[in-house]
Formats: C-alpha cells, sequence, structure tokens
C-alpha cells in the first residue's frame, strides 16, 4: 500500500501532464511534460526500477516500429512521392470539388494505412494547405477538405494495430499478435470507415466546390527541391517518375505485409520495420546522393520519448490503485454479453480518451481488461472495442488525440482557423454514430467468424 502523499503526487503529475500537453504553451513538444510527469512520479515512488524494465519491454518495440516507419515516410518524401500522389489526386479529379474530397479521404486512409496517423496527419495536412490555397478556395471551402481528411487518417489506424503506437503498445500488453488484430478489426473497422466517409459528404456536400479553379496537376507551388510534381507545366516530369513512384509504392506495400507476417511467424515486427527503412535509405542514398546522415536531425524521437514516459505515468496510476477501482467498477458491465461489454467499454474509452487523450485512456483501459479474469474471447473482443472507442470515439473533442493535436499545430502554423465549434459541429454529428455503428459491427464481425 503506498503512502497517501505518493497517491496524491501521482495524480497531480498526470493531471499537470495532460493540461501541458492539450495547452502546448509556446509551442512546447509533447514530450517535455510527459518526461516531467514520468520524472515527478519516479521520485514519488510510485513506480519502481523493476517497473521501468517492464515499460521497456512493452514500449520500445512499439516505439521502433513507429519511428521506423516514419523514416521511411520521410524518404518518399525526399523523393517527392507524397507530392506526386496529391498531383495524381488533383489530376484524376478531374476539375472536380466533390471528386477531390473523396480523393481525399482515400489519400488520408492510405497514408495511415502504409505508415501511421500521426505520420499521416504531418504529411497530408501541409499538403492539402498548399493545394487549396493555390486552388483559390475560401476558408469555408477548404474546411470540409482539412478537417474530414484529419478525421479519417486518425480513425483509419484502427482497422490495423501497427498504424497507431498507443494501439502497438496496448497489443503487447494484452498478447495479441498483429495479425490476429487485423483479422478481427479490419472489416469491421473499415466498415466504420465507410459509415464516416458517408456522415462526412452528407455534413459538407453543401460546401464543396462543384467546379476548381485549376483542374491538373500544373499547380505552382513553393519548393526547393530539384524536382517537384506540382510545378507548372510538369506534364513530362510528372509521367518520367511515375514508375519510381510506382515502384516505391510496391515496396512499401511488401514491407506492410512483411510487419503481418512477421507477427504471424514470431519474427520480430521493430526489426522488420527497421530493415525496411534501411533499405530505402540505401535506395535514396544510391539514387540521388543523398546520405542518411539527416535521418538523425529529422527523425522525431520524441514520439518514443513521448510514448515511454506517457507509460511511466500510467503505471505509477495503476501502482497506486486505478485500475483495481476500474476493474471493481466495471466487472459487472463486462461479464453479461459480449454486445453489452463491447459498447459499455468502447464508449467509456471514448469518453476517457476525450477527456485525457487516447494515449493514457487505452493504457489504462487495456491494463484494467487484463486483471479481470476474462476468457479469451472476451477479452479480445472487449480490447478490440477499446481500441475503436481510443481511435474513432476519441475523435469527438480536437484533444482526444495526439494526431489531432498535431494537426491542430499545423493549421495555426499556416494561419488556418479551425475554432472548436468548427470541429463540434462536425464531430457531435458523425463521431458517435460512428462508434456506436463500429463497434456493433465488431460485435456482428466475430459473432459471425469467431463465435
Amino acid at each position: 500500500m503506498y503512502h497517501q502523499s505518493t497517491v496524491i503526487i501521482t495524480i497531480i503529475a498526470f493531471l499537470l501532464t495532460m493540461l501541458m500537453i492539450f495547452i502546448r504553451p509556446k509551442n512546447m513538444n509533447e514530450a517535455i511534460p510527459a518526461t516531467i510527469g514520468a520524472a515527478v512520479v519516479l521520485l514519488s515512488g510510485s513506480v519502481s526500477i523493476v517497473d521501468l524494465l517492464d515499460i521497456s519491454s512493452k514500449v520500445t518495440g512499439a516505439a521502433i516500429t513507429i519511428i521506423a516507419t516514419i523514416v521511411m515516410a520521410i524518404v518518399l518524401e525526399s523523393f517527392g512521392f507524397f507530392k506526386w500522389t496529391a498531383a495524381l489526386m488533383l489530376k484524376v479529379s478531374k476539375g472536380s470539388g466533390i471528386r477531390l474530397f473523396w480523393y481525399t479521404l482515400l489519400l488520408c486512409f492510405l497514408m495511415t494505412l502504409f505508415f501511421n496517423n500521426d505520420g499521416s496527419i504531418l504529411i497530408t495536412t501541409p499538403i492539402l494547405i498548399l493545394i487549396l490555397k493555390h486552388l483559390g478556395l475560401k476558408k469555408r471551402q477548404m474546411v470540409p477538405y482539412l478537417l474530414s481528411g484529419a478525421l479519417i487518417a486518425t480513425a483509419s489506424s484502427a482497422p490495423i494495430g501497427v498504424s497507431n503506437i498507443v494501439n502497438l503498445i496496448a497489443l503487447k500488453i494484452i498478447g495479441m499478435d498483429l495479425y490476429l488484430h487485423t483479422a478481427m478489426m479490419f472489416v469491421p473497422g473499415t466498415l466504420g470507415l465507410l459509415f464516416l466517409s458517408f456522415l462526412l459528404y452528407l455534413v459538407f456536400r453543401k460546401e464543396l466546390p462543384k467546379e476548381l479553379r485549376y483542374h491538373s496537376y500544373s499547380i505552382p507551388l513553393h519548393q526547393n527541391n530539384r524536382y517537384h510534381p506540382l510545378k507548372k507545366n510538369s506534364e513530362d516530369i510528372f509521367d518520367k517518375h511515375k514508375k519510381l513512384m510506382i515502384q516505391m509504392l510496391i515496396f512499401v506495400f511488401i514491407m506492410r505485409i512483411s510487419l503481418f507476417a512477421a507477427s504471424f511467424i514470431g519474427i520480430s515486427v521493430s526489426l522488420v520495420a527497421v530493415v525496411g527503412s534501411i533499405i530505402l535509405l540505401i535506395w535514396r542514398w544510391v539514387r540521388i546522393g543523398v546520405s542518411p546522415k539527416d535521418m538523425l536531425f529529422k527523425t522525431p524521437w520524441h514520439i518514443l520519448i513521448f510514448a515511454f514516459n506517457m507509460y511511466i505515468i500510467i503505471y505509477g496510476l495503476h501502482n497506486i490503485g486505478l485500475t483495481s477501482f476500474l476493474v471493481e467498477q466495471l466487472s459487472s458491465m463486462v461479464q453479461g454479453s459480449l454486445l453489452h461489454a463491447s459498447i459499455t467499454m468502447g464508449v467509456l474509452t471514448g469518453i476517457l480518451s476525450n477527456l485525457f487523450n487516447n494515449h493514457p485512456a487505452l493504457m489504462v483501459a487495456t491494463i484494467t481488461l487484463t486483471e479481470m479474469g476474462l476468457e479469451p474471447l472476451t477479452l479480445k473482443t472487449v480490447y478490440l472495442a477499446n481500441i475503436i472507442g481510443s481511435d474513432i470515439g476519441s475523435l469527438l473533442l480536437p484533444i482526444g488525440t495526439l494526431a489531432t493535436l498535431i494537426w491542430m499545430h499545423i493549421l495555426k502554423a499556416n494561419k488556418i482557423t479551425i475554432s472548436w465549434m468548427d470541429y463540434l459541429r462536425v464531430t457531435i454529428i458523425v463521431i458517435p454514430p460512428v462508434l456506436i455503428f463500429t463497434l456493433f459491427s465488431l460485435y456482428l464481425w466475430l459473432l459471425l467468424v469467431y463465435v
């Protein structure tokens, strides 16, 4: 039993850490308050050295996998892959604002599927801003693309566990592999995304421009690299690089499949991800002569620091009795029908994610599940329901996920204002029904295939 002062200090450290992450004074990196909070928790005595070893085993592999994936994304950006993809999106839109809306959603979905939700936000948001500004769209016309893209990019981490660092950590805690997660979640998760896309279109359909001023990929955008596929009169260059871009897309797809294959046969997923990023780095070095040294500065190492320190704080809450309290309160709710358990825990995790961010919410919910003594199928089902609550339910408020916090920061840096009211007037309509629909789809899918 911990001393009362230890309990109080741990709780205060958590609350102050979350407050600092939400308000980000002077654009403070989220890893800084997480590090300070973790240090306070360690000094309070609620987390021991033995606990740190356990935390390392659960967080390190997930963080390395995500960082390796982001390195791959940075390498592809060096080739102009993402701007080329955006140019292709404009080309196939054929001057239609409605087509551009659907291709925006598809782009954001694929970026999360092939990389991860934070990386997708970092990649697609600046590209969309450049495109929309050069199309001459007014603010009210830009909102449907930017907001819908952000929601789809973040929610798209639900179908496969490897697209979100907190999903990977939770997988490690629960003892599932990527293959099983995807087999159980991909269909209901994708159905939920399709439903979300449909509702977003219904909400924004009157605000979407029917015709665009420019309807090809010859949009003059600023860029300092030797090659920019969106520059004026770039059709020849666009076609010339088509083969290379397709080759890289195939490589990324193969690497993505390899992660699931590795998980299925028991090979380290993080090792496969690192090998893939190294191959791409060598490919870039040989092809365009760019040394891998730039990765030391471009790689977001703070993700590993943030994840590790947040888990220390959550482990402190676990040790002082939070999860024991939740087990006592929630056990009766998850012992009934599978549907009732899934919806209850999914909605609860969504609420907690909006209050405290989905990183701590999912970690606490997952640790709690492991202590309930649930039978294997119920444990996995409720865990997946928590993932849905964390990845989709968390989108009700812009502070619910790290990805949406990053998105708001990018918009602010580009002097684009999407207020909380602008955000809420959309999410209050689309997120609750999508959350319930996806949880119900999960239940039906598992009932059909696994029961």
